[in-house]
């Protein structure tokens, strides 16, 4: 009797702290009144069944039908708000930008990164951090000439490397990496580095590798909860090799903490720097390559503009942009269908506010679905194929597009766009001016994609034939 007694009191303990469990998971979490919709979830994990990582970007789009273009998820944690379309992503992120200006309270951030760097800061210490990035950057050549040789230097050595291939096959995204980098180590420690140099090797392969752990599901919903301090420490051991890369490589000075500069704060800034202008731009020209093996036609076209153009004894030029049309509107092509920030850089309501109908209480974490917006059926003329059509006029010349969002809008609009777009356009008017891309003999090119932090396309192989 004594036992059954132990037994009922073990198995009413349990249950009543299950009941607790539940009770404080569901009072801590749900959703507040007048809050956008979304699919219901369950104890702990949200949603997080409803989803799996390599096709979080289309199953959003698949909610939005359901629920309509402003909806909420939940994954073992805080809700986030996922805004669809162009017309609504503008409106939230232009029209209201100072109500969604600042980065989510994530462990996972706040663990490793804190209020430090660009990226991750908010209020007044973000926009100082901002404003220094951009003045210095702009003093080192930003949107100007003065930052072109730089960029006509690091084709020369990318086409050299390329041609040490011997038109065999290789994967092209080791040297993109490697050239793209190389612009903003020009920037930042005033040197290139040979493509070889291990620790520049080391730099690079980080960045790789943080970016898909970073951009996994799982790792992110875990940082949620008190398995954040593991997930840090494994994004800690990456991120130390950039940290001692770095703190040997930048200049150093007294430090200034009661203006918020110091020798900390630079290293992180100069990370983000890394992150945004090396992955992302890498990344599109490596898609950029596949997409011109893929469709041969189009890449013809491009080189016969180059060649008229510009021909082949001097290297493309900013200046030429606006007289290769086709070449330019590829290369948008290229921006959009790559689609590199499925789900942009996720933001936070700086108070209390609405979107449309709905509340968004301060600090709720809100999303513009990039993809929404560059595949909105309402913007484009043939969203799910690839068509430099969308970015020529019916004479032939370019044109711009609103929808055209690949660097995000607003207060948080990508810091290094102008730098994006020279190097787009030098480096890849260049390459195909200098060779002709062509899949291995027998192999058909596949359009299959990882999707970490970015989407990028699965390693493949190509092979440049000098012209």
């Amino acid at each position: 009797m004594d036992t059954l007694l132990q037994w009922v009191d073990v198995t009413s303990a349990v249950l009543f702290f299950c009941v607790f469990l539940l009770l404080v998971e569901y009072l801590w979490n749900k959703a507040p009144r007048n809050f956008p919709p979304g699919p219901p979830t369950l104890p702990f994990i949200g949603n997080i069944h409803r989803f799996s990582i390599g096709k979080f970007h289309i199953q959003l789009g698949e909610c939005a039908e359901k629920y309509g273009n402003i909806f909420n998820i939940q994954i073992f944690g805080p809700r986030l708000v996922v805004l669809n379309g162009y017309k609504l992503v503008k409106k939230v992120y232009v029209d209201q930008g100072n109500d969604y200006a600042d980065r989510p309270n994530v462990p996972m951030l706040r663990d490793t990164v804190g209020d430090k760097g660009i990226v991750a800061s908010n209020g007044y210490a973000w926009k100082q951090q901002r404003r220094f990035a951009l003045s210095t950057l702009r003093n080192f050549g930003l949107g100007k000439k003065s930052l072109e040789p730089s960029i006509h230097l690091e084709c020369r050595y990318l086409a050299e490397a390329i041609s040490n291939e011997q038109g065999k096959p290789y994967d092209p995204r080791l040297l993109l990496n490697c050239a793209v980098s190389n612009v903003i180590c020009v920037l930042v420690f005033g040197e290139r580095f040979e493509y070889s140099d291990s620790e520049f090797q080391i730099l690079l392969n980080t960045i790789n590798q943080l970016v898909l752990l970073e951009g996994s599901v799982l790792v992110s919903s875990i940082s949620q909860f008190w398995l954040a301090a593991l997930a840090s420490s494994v994004l800690w051991k990456s991120f130390r090799h950039l940290w001692e890369f770095q703190s040997r490589k930048s200049l150093s000075w007294k430090d200034d903490k009661a203006a918020g500069f110091d020798i900390e704060n630079l290293c992180f800034c100069t990370l983000d720097l890394f992150f945004a202008g090396t992955e992302t731009t890498a990344t599109t020209l490596t898609w950029g390559l596949l997409y011109m093996i893929k469709y041969p036609e189009i890449q013809a076209k491009v080189q016969a503009e180059i060649d008229q153009v510009v021909g082949s004894a001097r290297q493309p030029s900013v200046t030429d942009r606006d007289n290769l049309p086709y070449t330019n509107a590829v290369i948008h092509e290229i921006q959009r269908m790559g689609n590199i920030l499925p789900l942009n850089v996720v933001r936070a309501a700086t108070k209390d506010t609405q979107i449309e109908e709905y509340s968004i209480p301060k600090g709720t974490m809100v999303a513009g679905n990039l993809t929404s917006v560059l595949f909105d059926k309402t913007e484009w003329e043939t969203p799910d194929s690839f068509n430099q059509g969308h970015f020529l006029d019916s004479n032939g010349n370019f044109r711009k597009r609103e929808a055209f969002m690949p660097f995000s809008a607003g207060k948080r609009v990508c810091l290094g766009e102008q730098l994006a777009r020279m190097e787009l356009f030098l480096f890849f008017s260049s390459l195909l001016q200098r060779f002709t891309f062509k899949p291995p003999e027998g192999v058909e090119p596949s359009l299959d994609y990882i999707l970490g932090a970015t989407h990028s396309p699965k390693p493949y192989k190509l092979c440049a034939v000098p012209r």
